[in-house]
């Protein structure tokens, strides 16, 4: 560990570029999906399964990172991630067959989660409470760039030359990435008296109930809005008949609301607890989804008119809960956050994961199926949270009373 402690606003564009490598991976090639199952000779629903393949491996990475990079340091694992996923990006480059993307968007996958899960253990790492949401806040506002420019450089490189560009563009990206932090990332694990095993350091952190609720709170907000994701191409451009030219600026409006969202969220946390700030922004969210599932069930021919306006808040409204949930999670892990934020990550992209191939799954040509798992998530989201942290609240109360 470096001697000298790092100034972690310097290191909030570094980390916020690192992150931006999932946003990038996931939504960079969405309007490449028909060129991708022309090309291949598969069913759209096939090249839909790499998008859930890649947040089932991105899960698997980010289980693996956490203890790793609490063991053996954030430099550790976010280098051999980004190596990994830079792997997995090349062999999709030069895939023959649609199953070889699968494999490689695993690869890829996996690199991106044991990469990715430092960047909320570096600011736990020096920071706790209320300036760890704050400092959250401001890296997801740098890092919602990505997802606000994926849809949109996606369709400009395939324009362009084609998919195969779009993953050329992933691998330069990267390649800079993993070279830039191999001379400004410090190392800020903190190293405690025990080195439990990773199985201990989950254990630790599923243990702790009011952890747990929080985990559940970020994990299904992730669900719906992976849901979105998963389901907007068709949604949007082929049941309201969207072209693809115009699909990455619909897309992007939502990122934009993340982004507005944050900011309020900036403002928020000086005055409020990121907790409170957490429950307004889950009871929003529910609302929006509830109306969206209501207009969509009862009309005969919806209208995107009304349809877009309930995303926008629906997606934006994660700008309140998710650095929110994060920080909440790893105040309790000051020894382990690269462990609870491996958990809150993985566990929202295997929610993610399940919620789009459920969109898949119940597809009819509708924006029904996407509505409905959207309402589902929101609404599980503040009742497992609640069921999890009153009864250990309940169990304190028991203990003090004795």
């Amino acid at each position: 560990m470096n001697s000298s402690q790092p100034d972690i606003r310097s290191l909030i564009l570094f980390l916020a570029a690192l992150t931006a490598m999932t946003p990038l991976a996931i939504d960079a090639y969405l309007p490449a999906m028909p060129e991708m199952s022309a090309f291949f000779n598969v069913s759209i629903h096939d090249t839909e399964l790499s998008l859930s393949l890649f947040l089932a491996g991105f899960a698997v990475g980010q289980i693996v990172g956490g203890p790793f990079s609490d063991h053996f340091g954030r430099r550790a694992a976010t280098g051999i991630g980004i190596s990994l996923f830079c792997l997995g990006t090349l062999g999709i480059i030069f895939s023959p067959t649609m199953e070889w993307v699968w494999a490689c968007r695993v690869l890829e996958a996996f690199g991106g989660g044991l990469a990715v899960v430092n960047s909320a253990a570096v600011i736990r790492d020096l920071s706790k409470g209320q300036e760890s949401a704050r400092h959250l806040s401001n890296m997801a506002i740098i890092m919602m760039l990505a997802p606000l420019l994926a849809p949109l450089i996606g369709m400009l490189l395939l324009k362009f030359s084609g998919w195969r560009l779009i993953f050329d563009f992933l691998l330069a990206y990267g390649l800079i990435i993993g070279s830039t932090l191999f001379f400004k990332l410090p190392e800020t694990r903190r190293i405690g008296n025990e080195r439990p095993s990773a199985f201990r350091r989950y254990k630790m952190v599923l243990s702790n109930r009011f952890a747990v609720g929080f985990i559940f709170s970020q994990c299904f907000a992730l669900g719906g809005m992976f849901a979105f994701i998963t389901g907007s191409p068709a949604v949007y451009i082929g049941y309201f008949g969207v072209s693809e030219t115009v699909y990455p600026f619909l897309f992007g409006i939502n990122v934009v609301a993340m982004m507005l969202f944050n900011r309020l969220n900036l403002r928020l946390l000086h005055k409020y607890r990121p907790q409170q700030i957490l429950s307004v922004g889950q009871t929003g969210q529910l609302l929006t989804a509830s109306l969206l599932l209501l207009y969509i069930s009862l009309s005969p021919a919806p209208s995107l008119i009304i349809v877009i306006p309930l995303i926008i808040v629906f997606i934006g409204i994660m700008g309140l809960i998710v650095s929110n949930a994060t920080s909440s999670t790893v105040e309790y892990f000051p020894t382990n956050s690269a462990t609870a934020t491996a958990l809150l990550g993985a566990s929202g992209f295997a929610t993610g994961a399940v919620s789009g191939s459920l969109v898949g799954i119940l597809g009819d040509g509708t924006p029904w199926p996407m509505t409905l798992v959207m309402f589902s998530c929101a609404l599980t989201a503040p009742l497992l949270r609640c069921l999890m942290q009153c009864g250990a609240a309940n169990e304190e109360d028991a203990k003090t009373s004795h």
